[in-house]
């Protein structure tokens, strides 16, 4: 059974440093602690029999200014670029900035490229975990702002989309 000391750590060392998922393994045990998002709460599954979820507070988040009134709730989470009409795609996390999954593969987007609410766009790797970022928005990418291998900080702008 998980030492429920070692568990609330891990959750603290996740939130604190802004992991989406992290998944432990050995021979005897196996724990998987997830988050939809980033502001979001963590929520154990697989966990062996017998252990509770843990409550833990979401990280405080510093907004640098109120997004503007939306009814899309993908535009209200993008800062938009007001003097030429692009949104920004952020970076949710510090971390490495990949555009594609390797080296041999194409980049998840280009300029030009249209991208829905749920397509990926980027990996952002933190602590030698790999993390799929949206777009957040539907439109056409019309900048990148990073290269492949980039160290990012949260809330980094990294794409410029004309919203569709």
């Amino acid at each position: 059974m998980i030492d429920m000391r070692k568990l609330k750590e891990l959750i603290r060392l996740m939130t604190s440093n802004e992991l989406l998922e992290l998944d432990l393994r050995d021979k005897d045990e196996q724990v998987t602690i997830r988050r939809p998002n980033i502001h979001s709460a963590p929520q154990i599954l697989n966990a062996p029999a017998g252990l509770a979820p843990v409550a833990v507070a979401a990280p405080a988040v510093a907004v640098a200014a109120p997004a503007p009134a939306s009814s899309s709730p993908a535009k209200s989470a993008a800062l938009i670029d007001e003097s030429a009409g692009l949104v920004k795609i952020e970076s949710p996390m510090v971390g490495t900035f990949y555009a594609s999954a390797s080296p041999d593969k194409p980049s998840f987007v280009t300029i030009g490229a249209s991208v829905g609410a749920n397509s990926v766009v980027c990996l952002i790797e933190a602590m030698k975990i790999f993390n799929e970022i949206n777009s957040g928005v539907t439109g056409t990418i019309e900048k990148i702002l990073v290269k492949s291998g980039d160290p990012v900080e949260f809330g980094q702008a990294i794409f410029l989309v004309r919203p569709s």
